[in-house]
Formats: C-alpha cells, structure tokens, sequence
C-alpha cells in the first residue's frame, strides 16, 4: 500500500499524479508544496493507493524524491 496526493480543480473535480509515497504525511507534506506553486488547484488530500511507493518527500529541503529505478 501507498499514499498518494489528490488536488481539487474547481469546481469540483479530485486529480492525481503518479507520485506514490510511503506515508500520508509525506504525501500531505508533497500536496502543500504543490499547491504552493500551482494556481488552479483549491483543496489537496492523500488517499491510498495500491501503486507500490515511488517517491519519498524530503522534508528538509521539501522536496519530492524518486526512489528506485
């Protein structure tokens, strides 16, 4: 299992990427940063997935990280 991160484009349609983290804090943490540079989006959550984990969220430099090949 996996988390990943969902932004809301109004008015009222739930989007995702391919980015599939370990915890839901990582995947909370990569939707604030998105939302921070991205204008349409209104709302982020984290869902689970069932994708195997891809990427990690560096909460140190805030960032997401690939992981793997």
């Amino acid at each position: 299992m996996s988390y990943k991160i969902e932004v809301l484009i109004p008015p009222s349609e739930w989007g995702s990427n391919a980015l599939r983290f370990e915890t839901k804090e990582e995947a909370i943490a990569s939707g604030r940063e998105l939302l921070s540079r991205w204008m349409l989006p209104i709302d982020n959550r984290a869902t689970e997935s069932t994708d195997p984990v891809n990427y990690k969220f560096n909460f140190e430099t805030n960032t997401n990280e690939r992981i793997g090949s």
